[in-house]
């Protein structure tokens, strides 16, 4: 089912897979040149958190998590990126460090880009250029609708904010017709809603028992994608 009329999902979605659609083919040519493929296992890390940043990083095939962690050891996720995204150019743009850490989760194929290549080549394609800048502008407003949910929205309901978006992220891997299964660590799915695996665990189970979805062993299968979107409390607008 899609969320169309049903959730905006835009505003709750980083969309960096954009920067690379549709570029100029002699400019996605100079950068395909520029990567250096490598596989990672389920749970590898990329990049570190206050590491320098050499580079940037194109996922090709997988789903990596951006996390930050507190001074007691527990990570906050801040985003998943899914295939074709790019992860780490924050930090090259800004000439610092990475602002967070990325790991996989599942294995994944990742090609590197270096810093200075990337930056060579940004200088030189301004259409590169602009699509960074709308995705940075795009991505501001979905941190800034995180950081409310958090401040102002119940456990149950950021559960199910990340739940729709998770599904969205599954559902790009999917063939059609067969059932969306998302595929997440019931720890990192706690960390992404910010709260305790207990608690995500018995929301889960009370959204089964309401026919929302279904649980088999760490798959998840939304059967009810409106009725989340109604616990949700974001769903869009009816057409006056």
């Amino acid at each position: 089912m899609s969320l169309s009329g049903l959730f905006p999902i835009d505003k709750w979605n980083f969309r960096s897979r954009s920067v690379l659609s549709n570029l100029p083919e002699e400019e996605r040519a100079a950068l395909t040149s520029l990567m250096t493929t490598q596989r990672y296992n389920k749970g590898e890390v990329i990049f570190r958190e206050a590491a320098p940043a050499f580079g940037i990083y194109y996922i090709q095939k997988g789903k990596v998590k951006k996390y930050r962690t507190d001074k007691a050891g527990k990570e906050q996720i801040i985003y998943v990126a899914n295939t074709g995204e790019l992860v780490g150019y924050h930090a090259i743009l800004a000439g610092g460090k990475y602002p967070d850490s990325a790991a996989t989760l599942e294995e994944s194929t990742i090609a590197f880009i270096p810093k200075d290549d990337f930056l060579q080549l940004l200088a030189r394609s301004a259409s590169l250029a602009r699509r960074l800048l709308k995705t940075l502008s795009h991505e501001f407003t979905v941190l800034t609708n995180s950081i409310s949910a958090f401040t102002h929205r119940s456990v149950q309901e950021r559960l199910a904010i990340t739940l729709i978006v998770l599904r969205e992220k599954f559902k790009d891997e999917t063939p059609a017709g067969e059932d969306i299964l998302i595929q997440v660590p019931r720890t990192d799915l706690a960390n992404m809603v910010g709260t305790g695996v207990e608690n995500v665990t018995r929301f889960l189970s009370a959204f089964k028992q309401a026919g929302v979805l279904t649980i088999s062993g760490k798959k998840i299968c939304i059967t009810d994608v409106k009725k989340l979107v109604d616990i949700s409390g974001c769903g869009e607008p009816l057409p006056s």
